[in-house]
């Protein structure tokens, strides 16, 4: 578990320390496996799927149910729902002292999904169209379990049939906000490098460690750039590996030593620091 075979110059092979991978070693291993992110990066995964299935190892599959799904809130309406300070100041005032049983506070009750139900099925890309203000960005944070403690919410979504209290479905799913939040004085890589660092390695160790086994049982010899990925991933100390890798098929190279960048930092574009939260997002489910 700890060794690998990698090629090294001029197509030499030699056996390496996983836990002592270098930059250089790093950089060739993933320019091996994805050459071009657009058109090897397939590839790549299908060889790391068929590797799995060649010894009865099925990749977990998520499929998400989501059954009279009610989404209610009481907001203010009217001129008191515009955004201005003055309804800030006052309906804050308002919401004291309706706490206080005062008076009423004056919200009104506002259906935002009413009795929805459907299912996102594993393997599938799912299209969600909508209107402005129809609920779409309600319904994606219901099924990611991010919506606010505030709504009134009634109905069952369920991950392969275990409800939201018996799942984590922060595990296994994500939502990507329109605002990017990150830290300015950072670089890009050192960004995806600490969200890897603080999700560890997981269940994966785990599971290279039974792949190993079973493929030892039936004498099968994996692709060497494919097992010394999976073994860099799955040890501790070796983040920069799947750093690595998310630059590359996110097209972050580039910019990858480059400050993410603020309001009163100059960085990145605004491009590319969805990247960056796409990245983070792929981190969290790895």
């Amino acid at each position: 578990m700890r060794k690998g075979i990698l090629m090294g110059a001029a197509a030499s092979v030699e056996e390496v320390d996983i836990q002592g991978l270098g930059m250089q070693e790093r950089k060739n291993l993933i320019e091996r496996l994805v050459r071009t992110a657009e058109e090897d990066n397939e590839r790549f995964l299908l060889k790391l799927r068929d590797r799995m299935e060649r010894v009865g190892i099925d990749n977990p599959t998520i499929e998400v149910h989501f059954e009279n799904l009610n989404i209610d809130a009481e907001a203010y309406v009217g001129n008191r729902g515009v955004p201005a300070m003055t309804n800030f100041f006052s309906n804050k005032v308002m919401d004291v002292l309706s706490a206080m049983h005062i008076v009423s506070s004056g919200k009104r009750p506002v259906s935002i999904l009413h009795d929805i139900s459907g299912v996102i099925r594993p393997d599938r890309m799912s299209l969600l169209l909508g209107p402005p203000g129809s609920g779409k960005t309600s319904l994606l944070l219901a099924l990611a379990g991010k919506l606010d403690s505030n709504l009134k919410v009634s109905g069952r979504v369920t991950y392969n049939g275990h409800d939201m209290d018996g799942f984590v479905p922060q595990r296994t799913s994500t939502y990507i906000g329109q605002h990017d939040v990150h830290v300015g004085k950072m670089t890009v890589r050192e960004t995806l490098a600490f969200f890897a660092r603080c999700q560890g390695v997981g269940t994966r160790y785990d599971m290279l460690t039974e792949l190993s086994r079973r493929e030892k049982e039936s004498n099968i010899k994996p692709d060497p750039d494919v097992d010394v990925y999976m073994k860099a991933i799955s040890v501790e100390g070796q983040e920069s590996v799947v750093t690595d890798y998310i630059l590359k098929i996110l097209g972050l190279e580039i910019c990858a030593d480059t400050m993410v960048g603020d309001s009163m930092i100059r960085g990145i574009s605004g491009g590319q620091k969805k990247h960056v939260t796409t990245g983070i997002c792929n981190l969290q489910l790895n």
